[in-house]
């Protein structure tokens, strides 16, 4: 278990490519060993290290995931923080500079658009932060590195509404604070990293204590083993105990392999090219402070180019643009600087972007509505009932910044609705919001896709005051009860509860309402738990698994045991969750 792998005492071999976890003390005797230790940190050691911190996240995906308050098979933390952190390390990948800066500021801006998932949002605020410090700098020491971890608690924490101690949050903040008191004028690099995980590690195992939640699943906090994995590969990567030269993305994540026969002598272009380009701003050609993207957008537009996505960081723009003609894209952006990457794509072949739906510019309205949503029949409810745009996502799934901020282009509209329908999406839509400036953002805090489905319920055209079509789409929100329904994966007590593995359980309201030998009992049981003369509309979002049969007979029991609730029962198609109720 990661828990007793990454115990101070424990004597346990720990994570798999940092093989020395045995206890917090043999990190500094791994540090006093060294004949040589880095007095200042440059950019070309940094760079390892933020790789080596990316390996270890990623071997270790699973059990960051497996760290699950529910037993429910849908952690996805590790997979959050793995896709965040490699956002960081796609800008970096091929850059080769020796200086702190000219690395910190290009994996910041990545890991910032790749975040996703509240543990991912918070880790691209501790390295905002860091990068707050750092920026500007060729060389740091160890006291530079204090400050720039005193920066990085201080965004982490700013970024969530109500900081919950107990978290990645207090354990961060807990190993910097510690770090802090030890370090001085003579202590090197690895003096700081060393005591660093040192306290963390300790201030891992005391989340169990500060979350009672953490103490009866008998797990720790996901998040903050998530951080160790990461800072771990760093310090080992300083120290020369693991090789970070490359690093290698997941064959899921990058792109499909091509059947170049799908395109013969015989074909006509149908879709046109998807172009991508990071361009850096010359002084030579233009003035990067005052350059706006939205010259270049516009310019793009006049070629006949769609689905443009432009945005700028320093004196770097990146561009994605579908075009007939992708030579006269580049001629254009060339204009204004010098390429660092291309990447062109014939969309006729069968990449990882789907071939574009829309070819003709959408006109500009009002407001536009997103929701966050997953399952084909879920997804075409929520564009039947008045979402405008999806973002594929949700439990498992959770969608990055840069998602949201590429969703929000497709939609030109004075003011955008978001329904990010998972309150682990919540923190990511709201860093997407802060980043936007074209439109006005409108975060609804939908916690699951059953309160999404009333927000639109009631968000009508007839309603041209944004504000008070906002707050309606909230109240109405905050009125429905949604529950999911699924099967525990582990044995677990929570709040009183004994759930053995194969029990179904209904969870509601971040709780576990009823258990049951199957899933259609458990949204018996919940219902039966429940006062229902608070509720008059019932509705029911089958699973993908579910069978017509199963859907049958819970429907006529429904319809039999409820009859003052007027029920609806959609086909969501959801993963995971064989039902999800709700209630209103």
């Amino acid at each position: 278990m990661l828990a007793a792998c990454l115990r101070p005492d424990s004597t346990r071999v720990g994570l798999k490519m940092c093989r020395v976890h045995q206890g917090a003390g043999l990190i500094t005797q791994e540090r006093n060993d060294r004949k040589m230790s880095t007095e200042r940190l440059d950019g070309k050691t940094l760079k390892a290290m933020l790789i080596g911190g990316a390996e270890n996240m990623r071997s270790n995906i699973s059990e960051i995931n497996d760290l699950n308050v529910f037993p429910v098979p849908d952690g996805d933390t590790g997979t959050n923080m793995t896709k965040t952190i490699e956002g960081g390390i796609s800008e970096i990948s091929s850059v080769d500079s020796e200086s702190i800066s000219g690395i910190i500021d290009k994996f910041s801006h990545g890991v910032l658009l790749g975040a996703r998932g509240n543990s991912g949002v918070i880790l691209s605020q501790i390295f905002s932060g860091i990068r707050e410090e750092l920026s500007g700098h060729d060389t740091v020491t160890a006291l530079d590195l204090v400050e720039a971890y005193r920066k990085g608690v201080e965004r982490s924490y700013s970024a969530v509404v109500n900081p919950t101690e107990g978290t990645i949050l207090t354990v961060f903040r807990e190993s910097t604070e510690y770090a802090a008191s030890k370090i001085d004028e003579s202590s090197s690099v690895d003096d700081f990293y060393a005591l660093h995980i040192e306290e963390a590690k300790r201030s891992l195992e005391r989340t169990k204590d500060i979350l009672p939640v953490l103490t009866e699943a008998d797990v720790v906090d996901s998040g903050a083993a998530g951080y160790i994995c990461i800072a771990m590969g760093m310090y080992y990567a300083l120290i020369g105990k693991l090789s970070a030269e490359s690093y290698r993305f997941d064959s899921a994540d990058t792109a499909a392999k091509v059947d170049i026969n799908g395109f013969t002598r015989d074909s006509v272009l149908e879709f046109g090219y998807c172009t991508e380009f990071l361009l850096r701003l010359t002084s030579a050609k233009t003035d990067p402070d005052a350059f706006d993207p939205a010259t270049l957008i516009s310019e793009l537009e006049a070629m006949g180019g769609e689905s443009i996505v432009a945005y700028k960081e320093e004196d770097i723009v990146k561009v994605h643009v579908h075009t007939f003609t992708p030579g006269e894209a580049l001629t254009l952006a060339q204009r204004y600087g010098e390429f660092l990457t291309l990447k062109i794509e014939n969309m006729s072949l069968s990449h990882t972007e789907e071939k574009p739906k829309e070819t003709k510019p959408k006109k500009k309205k009002p407001y536009s509505v997103i929701a966050v949503a997953t399952g084909e029949g879920m997804c075409s409810l929520l564009t039947h009932v008045g979402a405008d745009g999806i973002i594929s996502g949700g439990q498992t799934s959770n969608p990055s910044t840069e998602e949201f901020i590429e969703e929000f282009d497709k939609h030109p509209s004075d003011n955008i609705i978001v329904l990010p329908n998972n309150k682990n999406v919540f923190l990511a839509a709201k860093q997407a919001a802060e980043l936007y400036d074209k439109a006005k953002i409108h975060i609804i805090p939908t916690e699951n896709v059953m309160q999404g489905y009333g927000a639109l319920s009631v968000i009508t055209p007839g309603i041209t005051d944004i504000d008070v079509l906002v707050s309606n789409a909230t109240s109405a929100a905050k009125g429905v009860l949604g529950a999911e329904i699924t099967c525990a994966v582990r044995d677990v007590t929570l709040n009183g509860k004994d759930i053995k593995k194969g029990d179904y359980i209904a969870i509601a309201a971040h709780d576990i309402a009823a258990t049951a030998d199957t899933a259609e009992n458990a949204v018996i049981a919940l219902l039966d738990s429940l006062d229902l003369d608070e509720y008059a509309i019932l509705t029911l979002f089958v699973g993908k698994g579910v069978s017509e049969e199963r859907r049958a007979e819970l429907t006529e029991r429904l319809e039999e045991d409820y009859s003052d609730l007027e029920l609806t029962v959609y086909e969501g198609g959801q993963e995971v969750y064989d039902y999800l109720v709700s209630l209103e």
